[in-house]
């Protein structure tokens, strides 16, 4: 037989209390969420902070040439607020393409029936289409335009109930997958980021990879003046000790975020995802195209002008001749002509 503490039960209804009245905290992913971000914020400042406080050299560096450490500590500040940018960021999902597409459509102003699109789902955050004045069983929907256009998007006699998402039952374009972290659809699926709290895909991941860009840069620079700080003045042991287990954190994370750099620079180049990469042989469409062929490049300038310039328009699957022609092997004429680009 158990015993129940009396300050317990008190204690329990206070801390639910207090998730409660705050929105943010309520969730326990959000909450999750947002004590990862906290604690990344604060690896960022106990780095710095290890300089300021134990290293004189720093701060008189710091007066002696004022531009450097403006420099670092600009990119430092730049780094953090593209985080936070990238983190609060819509990476494109299909609900709010869907919205915009229907708004803009006259299909949806003609009919004496009106349709409302709301969410709806396991979280209450995916859409579903609801027909006011009169019954589901009696009236027979039209094809919305949404539907339509994703049609359109797949080679001729796919039906549209092979399309629909068995989660929030919508329309998925290609190279889109149902993210079940976020509850929603998300448009060119790259891949769930519990560091962002938040999702990569079509919207988002030129921001993803300028964040990951200015982090790698932050990585070298900071490790530059930790070396130098180790190597310049004799210190007690305990500072050693403090400063090699930095170093061993930095070195950590300076090979992971520049490995994730050069992998996404590759994925922009070709115009890939990383769902697509890992999961190719799991994807309907993908199954048949061999590996070195990478289905929705348009050639290196226009893949990085769609990442970088926002153009977010929908790709559609590429043609048997286009496959064909795509999988050719380069020649010397074609490397003249910069085929790849």
């Amino acid at each position: 037989m158990g015993v129940c503490c009396p300050f317990l039960q008190p204690w329990d209804r206070a801390r639910d209390q207090f998730f409660i009245n705050l929105p943010c905290l309520s969730d326990p992913v959000r909450r999750s969420s947002l004590l990862l971000k906290l604690a990344l914020v604060l690896l960022h400042l106990v780095f710095i902070a290890f300089l300021f406080f134990f290293d004189a050299e720093f701060l008189e560096k710091t007066k002696r040439d004022p531009w450097y450490m403006a420099s670092y500590f600009f990119l430092f500040s730049v780094t953090l607020l593209q985080y936070f940018v990238t983190s609060g960021s819509s990476p494109g999902y299909v609900v709010d393409a869907m919205r915009d597409v229907c708004e803009t459509s006259a299909m949806y102003r003609s009919p004496p029936t009106t349709t409302s699109i709301q969410h709806a789902s396991r979280k209450s955050e995916s859409l579903v289409v609801t027909v006011e004045g009169g019954s589901a069983s009696s009236v027979r929907r039209p094809p919305t335009p949404w539907g339509k256009l994703v049609v359109d998007l797949y080679p001729p006699g796919t039906s549209i109930r092979n399309l629909t998402c068995g989660y929030c039952h919508v329309e998925q374009p290609p190279r889109t997958k149902h993210c079940h972290d976020c509850d929603r659809c998300v448009l060119q699926f790259d891949h769930h980021c519990v560091w962002l709290g938040t999702c990569i895909g079509q919207k988002n991941h030129c921001k993803f990879w300028w964040y990951i860009c200015e982090e790698t840069t932050l990585c070298i620079w900071t490790l530059i003046m930790y070396v130098d700080y180790l190597s310049n003045v004799t210190k007690p042991w305990w500072k050693n000790a403090i400063i090699i287990l930095l170093l061993v954190i930095l070195s950590m994370s300076l090979i992971f975020v520049m490995l994730l750099l050069i992998f996404h620079s590759y994925l922009i180049l070709t115009n890939q995802s990383t769902y697509e990469l890992v999961r190719r042989r799991r994807i309907p469409y993908m199954r048949n195209i061999p590996e070195r062929v990478h289905p929705f490049s348009k050639g290196i300038r226009r893949n990085v002008y769609n990442i970088c310039c926002g153009n977010h328009n929908l790709d559609s699957l590429p043609t048997a001749f286009e496959l064909e022609d795509r999988s050719r092997p380069y020649t010397c004429i074609d490397m003249l002509k910069c085929r790849c680009c």
